[in-house]
């Protein structure tokens, strides 16, 4: 089991090198692909990629009370765990819930003998030419990968949440 100091060292090391267009849309489900790249502590020179997408349900406006039914389908007890310790935080958006959902099906590993750095680089270039404007390419902690990824999507709540709200109130819904 992680540890708090863990989940904020994650949280820390945690960089999205390249953020999708996107935000999470009001009112229908947004698709996003995520590339995770982890380096191992001790080992030189060797990358764990992850690749898979996210899936965000429309967000819901909802009772504070109910964030602690976030689903993590997909997901293990680390980012449960996680989780549970994020809802705790006091500057986290509560009158909203965003569905997540990681595809296992999607989701596929390869670990390479190549440098963090030299493998970013190449990844970048690939999501660039490439024109994928709804991929994430992420940096992380292979011991903590999900509380990276978790990171990421609640990074992109707080991005999207302003204009969530503010679609909301223009259909007078709030």
């Amino acid at each position: 089991m992680l540890s708090a100091q863990d989940f904020e060292y994650a949280m820390e090391s945690t960089q999205v090198i390249v953020a999708p267009e996107q935000t999470i849309e009001t009112f229908g489900t947004t698709s996003f692909r995520f590339v995770l790249v982890t380096e191992f502590l001790d080992e030189v020179h060797r990358v764990r990629i992850r690749d898979g997408r996210i899936e965000a349900e429309r967000p819901r406006i909802v009772s504070p009370h109910i964030f602690n039914k976030m689903m993590l389908d997909g997901f293990g007890d680390r980012a449960r765990d996680f989780a549970d310790w994020l809802e705790s935080q006091q500057d986290f958006v509560k009158i909203l819930r965003y569905g997540f959902s990681l595809k296992k099906t999607d989701l596929s590993e390869k670990t390479l003998p190549q440098s963090l750095e030299g493998t970013v680089d190449r990844l970048r270039d690939e999501i660039g030419e490439g024109g994928e404007t709804a991929t994430a390419l992420i940096t992380g902690i292979e011991e903590a990968w999900e509380v990276c990824l978790l990171k990421f999507t609640a990074d992109l709540i707080r991005k999207s949440s302003v204009g969530n709200v503010g679609e909301w109130q223009r259909r007078g819904l709030i």
